[in-house]
């Protein structure tokens, strides 16, 4: 028995298109993309929705939602004068026990909740009453007397502490329990792109994406998401949190790669994309193809197993106790002979506990005082272009960085991430990277690769690099 995943949403969490679509036309835009994609859900012949909300915060490890018939009246904590959500949902507790058994032998603290009157967060609510309904939804008084939704749900928390790792290996889990259970699952994703809210009561016909800014990355990761490029997103995450403000830094955009493969190759949608009191409220829709999206280059490792990545409620008194500071860097040797001079005042590697730190290494020849370039110099004297060999200046490079490390007791095969600079990444990069597989293809550390406009002298290439000593 081999479950699936049949494809993949990432919806908006806000009551807003639940509750009172009709007061804008944004909010009324989402519920009719709502209700396109549940028509979708439903002729999908899946037989299980399972969800991740940034709205269900927890603390102490995962939960998952464990009661095979939740049924309550909840109320938006904010936005509490749209009225009542009474619900009835179908949950698989079969799958919820899967999930926790799963989880926890990926390293990960995980439990299941079942009781009676167990609040459901308003992500989730608002997503299971508008993707998961029989086609009309209950609103304001009573709980139905019949679950609402036709196909079972798996719900599970948000840790407000988890950074990627925890929150991979979480979506890796949910899959090996799809694959146990042999279940046909819809993965949904229930966040906010930007998650900057409107502080004070906004006219909701006048509503609107809270900065232009984050207006800017949202698009820009929805158009990556409708050329299928979900781990690609992922991938950006951080960056488009730190820019943007994204939704509990978009975990949930890291549980839904996780869950569905950790690759580029599905058909995106776009659905819609609209302000939703301010935030980037978004419907899109990947499903798998053997047809590869382009890919950017995989930075981020992937995590199997979690083994932790902070010290919060963690159980383990030791990790209670300060941590002692870092012994002060030492020279590891400061400057290595047998390497090209440094062009300025610093040094070719600190030692600092078990890691070296490398300074930005090129391919000048060493040799003293040699200004000479493996491969040529991009430009002359006065400035002006030269041809080069970007080849033959990546092996170079490389070799001095080996230069470096063995003379500070290391070795090539104890580097574990190398920020890369190129000057000309359409001209340079296929030629560096199949360069680069000949040294690094068997040990293969983290890797990012940037494009710049120029170094300090005339090469194309310079190698950042850390390492084990």
């Amino acid at each position: 028995m081999s479950g699936s995943v049949l494809r993949g949403y990432i919806v908006p969490g806000l009551p807003q298109p639940l509750l009172a679509p009709e007061r804008s036309p944004a909010w009324s835009s989402l519920r009719k993309s709502f209700e396109r994609v549940r028509a979708e859900i439903a002729s999908s012949g899946a037989d299980l929705l399972l969800l991740y909300s940034t709205q269900w915060i927890s603390i102490i490890g995962h939960q998952m939602q464990a009661d095979p018939e939740p049924v309550f009246v909840h109320v938006d904590p904010e936005w509490h004068e749209l009225g009542t959500m009474p619900y009835r949902f179908r949950v698989d507790a079969e799958f919820a026990r899967a999930y926790e058994s799963a989880a926890k032998a990926r390293g990960l603290r995980a439990r299941t909740v079942a009781y009676n009157g167990f609040p459901i967060d308003t992500g989730t609510v608002t997503a299971l009453k508008l993707l998961g309904s029989r086609g009309t939804v209950a609103l304001g008084g009573e709980p139905p007397a019949e679950p609402e939704n036709a196909i079972p749900a798996g719900v599970v928390s948000c840790n407000m502490y988890a950074d990627r790792a925890e929150t991979l290996v979480l979506g890796k889990a949910a899959r090996d329990a799809v694959e146990a259970t042999g279940r046909r699952a819809i993965a949904i994703a229930v966040t906010s792109l930007s998650a900057r809210m409107f502080t004070q009561v906004i006219d909701p016909r006048q509503d609107r994406i809270s900065s232009l800014k984050d207006d800017e990355w949202n698009r820009k990761i929805l158009e990556i998401l409708a050329e299928g490029r979900l781990e690609d997103v992922s991938q950006l995450a951080r960056e488009f949190s730190a820019e943007a403000n994204g939704d509990q830094k978009l975990k949930a955009i890291w549980w839904l790669t996780a869950l569905m493969g950790e690759h580029n190759d599905y058909d995106g949608t776009v659905y819609d994309y609209q302000p939703l009191w301010g935030t980037g409220g978004a419907i899109a829709g990947l499903v798998p193809t053997a047809k590869a999206a382009a890919r950017l280059e995989f930075d981020e490792e992937s995590v199997d197993v979690y083994a932790g990545e902070r010290n919060v409620l963690s159980g383990n008194q030791e990790s209670l106790t300060p941590a002692a500071p870092p012994p002060a860097p030492a020279a590891a040797p400061s400057l290595v002979a047998a390497a090209p001079k440094p062009v300025g005042a610093y040094s070719h590697v600190r030692r600092v506990g078990d890691l070296l730190y490398l300074a930005g290494i090129g391919p000048r020849m060493p040799g003293g005082d040699s200004n000479e370039v493996a491969g040529g110099p991009v430009r002359d004297a006065a400035g002006q272009p030269l041809p080069y060999d970007i080849a033959a200046q990546t092996r170079q490079t490389i070799e001095n960085v080996k230069t470096v490390l063995e003379a500070a007791g290391s070795s090539l095969e104890r580097v574990l991430d190398v920020t890369v600079f190129l000057i000309d990444m359409d001209r340079d990069f296929a030629g560096f990277n199949k360069v680069w597989a000949e040294y690094f293809a068997a040990t293969a550390p983290t890797r990012t690769t940037l494009a710049i406009t120029a170094l300090p002298t005339p090469i194309a290439v310079e190698l950042k690099v850390v390492a084990q000593s």
